[in-house]
């Protein structure tokens, strides 16, 4: 049935290419595919991408052609049936039917690819040659199911505000619902850009699917509601069911899908918290709560952000701004960690190297997240600690560490805020780890045996308690780090 559409496709192109090609061809046109690449192509194309709210409707009865949009969506397995709408404002969407769908989350979310990270019920290697067939049968089932809907939505997008390291996305959707509410975290994209780009991003979206689809996954009564699909080896993101109102796990596969792209074009992806205060902008590395306390100074609620030579960046946008966002480098790096044993002092000031190394370890109230990355990742967390390094040597960004551990309780809020006005106000001194030797001798221990001063000095000799702790973690988890590397 597919082969037999798609011979028509090719059929009416043909037959209809010697037609001229009206004014009116970026409003209506007919949704044959271009295989004729003549300077009627540009002569549509123009006018097509030229507006910021784009509409190309294609009827079967036209006598118009687009050959860019058109060929773009037959390149990546969608035939138009009838009409196609592209890059639609908001109001536009809404008088298509579009209507704003309530959020759900923790929507199961697959990630095919050398990811690092996330959580799966089975091996990485099981799940890799389950999902790889998985993945081209859903894609096909996918690509089908929107090539029989009447009407698509197509909207163009970027991950990252800045053009020369962001990410360039494609929505290609069965419902205007679904463009409604995923339109809002993309930025802005020139709207030749994605013809332009050499690998962007698309996503899928088929709302009106089976919810039998999922049993490809073998996710059952599980993905009822729906779920989301990433593939990073094809560069794609499928939304089945209700999927596009979880937006948390939406981010969370993108992140993934766009972070060797970001990374090939000068950007680094980080899992990192943007806060202003004042004229000081701060880069943020800490546990999602204690960014989340500091809301009111947050650039986006989203922990996600591109760093360049150019300055930083939040991956997502939020709110109604849409447009470009003033990217500048931070006054300064400061990773927030909580350590009841001693071990870190209130403030300190980090070497780059030691800055490199306490990101790669991503050391929280006795547990480790590597590049502070909670979600699943193309890049390796090395490859990241590395590049940051690079970051931040090459920027002279300076770097400090925070314990905001208080007892039983952690400083947060407010009163985090106070810290960090302090620590970038005063004369911070160097990270110098605070040792148990030292406490064994102070005078409040006076009782305490030989054995056991030996013994502290044995733990200090050693490395310390917290800083064995680091290197055991790293070395099982990376075969060799950096000698810059440094607790």
């Amino acid at each position: 049935m597919r082969n037999l559409l798609l011979n028509r496709f090719i059929l009416g192109s043909l037959s209809h290419r010697s037609y001229p090609i009206s004014p009116d061809a970026a409003s209506a046109t007919n949704s044959s595919l271009p295989f004729a690449l003549s300077s009627r192509r540009n002569e549509v194309s123009a006018p097509l991408f030229e507006d910021d709210a784009e509409k190309a409707a294609f009827s079967r009865g036209g006598t118009g052609i687009s050959y860019g949009l058109n060929w773009a969506l037959a390149g990546k397995g969608v035939i138009v049936k009838d009409k196609a709408f592209q890059n639609l404002k908001p109001y536009e969407l809404q008088q298509n039917g579009a209507t704003v769908a309530e959020s759900l989350s923790g929507l199961p979310v697959h990630v095919r690819g050398n990811v690092h990270g996330g959580s799966s019920e089975i091996s990485k290697a099981q799940f890799g040659k389950l999902l790889k067939q998985a993945c081209f049968n859903l894609n096909f089932m996918v690509t089908t199911h929107i090539s029989s809907i009447t009407e698509i939505f197509v909207h163009d997008g970027a991950i990252g505000s800045s053009p020369k390291c962001d990410a360039k996305v494609r929505i290609i959707s069965d419902n205007p619902s679904a463009v409604l509410t995923l339109s809002s975290i993309l930025w802005r994209t020139p709207t030749r850009a994605i013809s332009h780009d050499s690998c962007p991003l698309i996503i899928y979206v088929a709302t009106s699917i089976s919810p039998s689809t999922g049993d490809i996954l073998g996710l059952g009564a599980q993905g009822n509601n729906g779920f989301i699909a990433a593939d990073v080896e094809r560069s794609s993101l499928i939304l089945c069911g209700k999927a596009f109102t979880d937006l948390k796990g939406t981010k969370e596969a993108l992140t993934a899908l766009s972070g060797p792209i970001i990374s090939s074009r000068g950007g680094l992806p980080l899992s990192a918290g943007l806060l202003v205060t004042g004229d000081w902008m701060i880069l943020l590395f800490t546990t999602e709560d204690t960014i989340l306390s500091c809301s009111d100074l947050l650039i986006s609620r989203d922990i996600g952000i591109i760093l360049s030579s150019e300055g930083v960046s939040p991956l997502f946008q939020s709110g109604n701004s849409g447009g470009s966002y003033p990217s500048k480098l931070p006054i300064a790096v400061i990773f927030v960690s909580s350590d009841s044993s001693g071990t870190f002092p209130s403030a300190s000031k980090l070497s780059p190297g030691q800055a490199a190394y306490h990101f790669l370890a991503g050391y929280h109230s006795g547990k480790f997240l590597p590049a502070y990355s909670k979600g699943p990742s193309a890049i390796d967390p090395l490859y990241l600690a590395k590049a940051f390094l690079s970051k931040v040597k090459e920027n002279q960004l300076p770097s400090f560490l925070i314990n905001i551990s208080k007892g039983e309780k952690h400083i947060t809020g407010e009163d985090l805020i106070k810290l960090l006005h302090a620590t970038l106000s005063k004369n911070i001194p160097h990270f110098e780890p605070k040792g148990w030797f030292r406490q064994c001798l102070n005078p409040l221990h006076p009782l305490l045996a030989d054995a056991i001063k030996i013994s502290c000095l044995l733990s200090v000799l050693a490395g310390g308690v917290l800083r064995g702790k680091y290197k055991i973690f790293l070395s099982n988890k990376f075969q060799e780090l950096p000698e810059e590397f440094t607790f």
